[in-house]
Parts: structure tokens; C-alpha cells; sequence
């Protein structure tokens, strides 16, 4: 069979590809044939030497764009970048050719990537959409809603990290979407019970960690630092430390500065290996404005540590307030303060909840997500019409 893979991330390489990734790795390791078009390709970045070390065709998208790549301007929308005339004639031939069996779109959000399923739509390609996560503020506006409305009606399925991201998304585009499907993305520690870190001690006080790309627009770093400047908790012994890269590191770095906790705050960047931040980390803090369903919660329970988290995306889906973990109801520094508030009341349980955490996510989180996932593409082709037997010239 041959797949064609469409990634719409607009960086060198966002979490949010993780899963296609290693569908992808799937996909060839059962014999098949995978050929990805991502925007914005560093050749030199491990994931893509690795899939194009494993066989895949690896297309830079944007190579027609040379001026843009060179800046790598984020702040151009998304809209505008996937309308571009290159990107798209690119794409349009190369599925010409191709004529691929199935061409999965991969979003970063729930509309990033339309446009490559609306020319997959207009070739009479089977399709299906991965949306990464869905925010409320990005409603779609009244002249692309048509697009986007016969793109996910039309595709073969439409899958989504949370029920939250489904309800959301039927909602902003008023369709019932009978062909979405929540599934799993990859975790990065193991499931192995034996792999799992005592908890640390407070004696030297509390050590959390924030695991999350050093974005604010969604992560929201900026309202965690603004509720750490309250009185009580510059009296309180605690550190934090920020894990991961990104287009605001040297904001929040600033920030922290400003603020004078500067002393208290540590930048970490990327940890291939999550398992390590919980060998001297007590919990999670995660001030997001928006997500699907976090892979550093969902990890984090896995190592038997509980999540001071805002209630967004799906996270509710996997944590229950009080008992795995904490709740801010919404992305704002007094509910932040709250959920905060009623963690360090209960810093002695925050063991058992650990605990109670990992075998909560042990209960729900397959350990096979990718296989689960590979296995229902295969499904998906078997029921559609085989394409012509041509391959890539």
C-alpha cells in the first residue's frame, strides 16, 4: 500500500508529529510504502534522518518558499501559508503521481492543515485529518467554513486526542461528524512499573516541573510566574523548573527576571527521556490556555507524580480533581492560585496521588497506541477503493 503523510506544523518539529511519525515507522515496518510532505523540513533533525533512514520519502513543502523558510516567520497565519500557490501545486502533483492508498493530514490544531485535505478531496484521494488539539478562539470564519465543513465530512476519518477536541469541533463547524474517532498519541517513558522513580523528598522543598513547549499563546508560562509573585508563595521554599524549547524562552526568561524570581526558576530545555524530570521532581505544572490532552500529564501520571493543571482540552478526561492531581478551572493566575493553593495544602499526599495517578492512566492509556492506530489505517484502506498501481518517479 502507499501513504502519503501531510504535516502542516509549521516548525522543525512539534509534538504534535509525534504520532504520525512513528505510524509512519509502523507503516514500513509492515511493508509498506510512506511518503511525507511536511512544512518547514530540517534535514539535519533526528526524526526526519530517522525517517528517511527507515525508507520514508521525506518533501519539504515550503522549498519553493525560500525567502520565508530563511525567516521563519512565525507570525504569518497559517491560512495565508497554506494557500500559498507553490505549496499546493507541489503537493497536487506529487499526489498525482503517487496516487497514494490513504494521505493522512496532520494538524497542529484542528484547521491548520484544510487545505491539503480540501486537494485530496478535489483528486478523489481517501483522506483522513489528525487534529492535534481545538481552541475556542479560532473559530473559522464565514468564508472558509464551507471548506473546512465538506473537508471533514468528506474525509474516511477524522481523529482527535480528546472527546473535548470532538465536542468542541462539531460545534464550531455545526456537523454531528459521525466518522470522529479519539485515539492515543505515543508516550516517551515506560510503562514498566520497575522504571518508575521513588518519590523524591521534600527536604530541600518543592520541586516542580514545567514540561511544555516555551510558548505562552498556549502554555501560558507568563500566568504561572504572575501568581508566584503573590506574597504567600515568595514566603513558600519552592523551585521550578522549565523544561523544553521555544519561540518565548527568552520571554519567560525575562519575565522571571522582571519579577525577581529569577533565582528560583531554572531552564532546562528539551529531556528526550521524561522519566528523568521525576527522579528530583515532586508534580507537574501546567498553566495552559489551550491543549488537546497533554503528553507531559499523561506521562507524568505514568511516573507516579500528580498535575497541578489548568482545565483545559481534555485534561479532564484522564485527571479527576482532587484525587490524581489539581484542577485550575481556567487559564487565569486566581485560578491557577487555587489549584496551587490546594496542592501545597496536601504536599503529604501528593505520594498516594502519585500512585493513584499511574494506575489510573495504566487503566486508560494503551501501551500499543501506535500499533492500535497503524492497525485502524490499514482498516481504513481495506475498505476504501484500491488506487492505481503507479509509484513515485
Amino acid at each position: 500500500m502507499r501513504f502519503v503523510i501531510v504535516s502542516s506544523c509549521p516548525v522543525d518539529w512539534g509534538g504534535s508529529e509525534e504520532l504520525w511519525a512513528r505510524a509512519a515507522h509502523f507503516l514500513i515496518q509492515s511493508g509498506h510504502q510512506v511518503h511525507v510532505f511536511k512544512t518547514n523540513v530540517n534535514p539535519h533533525h533526528p526524526r526526519i534522518i530517522a525517517l528517511r533512514d527507515a525508507g520514508c520519502t521525506v518533501t519539504d513543502l515550503y522549498q519553493l518558499l525560500p525567502v520565508l523558510r530563511r525567516l521563519r516567520n512565525r507570525l504569518v497565519p497559517y491560512r495565508w501559508l497554506n494557500g500559498q500557490d507553490g505549496t499546493l501545486q507541489l503537493l497536487k502533483k506529487a499526489l498525482q503521481v503517487i496516487r497514494p492508498h490513504l494521505t493522512i493530514v496532520a494538524q497542529g490544531n484542528n484547521f491548520d492543515g484544510i487545505k491539503f485535505a480540501d486537494l485530496c478531496r478535489h483528486q478523489n484521494l481517501p483522506y483522513v485529518l489528525i487534529a492535534q488539539k481545538a481552541v475556542h478562539c479560532l473559530y473559522p470564519y464565514d468564508g472558509d467554513r464551507p471548506m473546512i465543513q465538506r473537508a471533514y465530512q468528506s474525509a474516511e476519518r477524522c481523529f482527535f486526542v480528546s472527546q473535548h477536541n470532538v465536542e468542541l469541533t462539531r460545534w464550531q463547524l455545526s456537523l454531528p461528524l459521525p466518522n470522529a474517532k479519539v485515539v492515543f498519541n505515543p508516550v516517551n517513558v515506560s510503562f514498566d512499573a520497575s522504571e518508575v522513580s521513588s518519590f523524591p523528598s521534600f527536604a530541600d522543598g518543592v520541586r516542580l516541573a514545567c514540561v511544555a513547549r516555551l510558548d505562552i499563546f498556549d502554555k501560558g508560562q507568563d500566568i504561572l510566574l504572575e501568581v508566584l509573585t503573590k506574597p504567600k508563595w515568595r514566603a513558600r521554599q519552592w523551585q521550578i523548573t522549565f523544561f523544553g524549547a521555544g519561540p518565548h524562552r527568552q520571554a519567560v526568561e525575562e519575565l522571571t527576571h522582571f519579577l525577581n524570581i529569577a533565582d528560583r526558576t531554572h531552564f532546562a530545555g528539551h529531556v528526550p527521556n521524561p522519566a528523568v524530570i521525576w527522579q528530583t521532581h515532586h508534580a507537574l505544572i501546567l498553566p495552559s490556555r489551550s491543549e488537546g490532552l497533554p503528553l507531559a500529564m499523561v506521562e507524568t501520571m505514568l511516573c507516579s507524580r500528580p498535575s497541578i493543571i489548568t482545565n483545559v482540552g481534555g485534561v479532564a478526561e484522564l485527571l479527576t480533581d482532587n484525587e490524581t492531581g489539581f484542577l485550575a478551572a481556567t487559564p487565569t493566575a486566581d485560578a491557577i492560585d487555587d489549584a496551587l493553593e490546594r496542592a501545597w495544602q496536601r504536599l503529604a499526599d501528593w505520594p498516594q496521588m502519585g500512585a493513584r495517578a499511574r494506575q489510573y492512566a495504566l487503566d486508560r492509556v494503551p501501551a500499543d497506541a501506535i500499533e492500535q492506530f497503524g492497525h485502524q489505517l490499514l482498516q481504513l484502506v481495506n475498505h476504501t477503493e484500491s488506487a492505481p498501481n503507479l509509484v513515485l518517479q
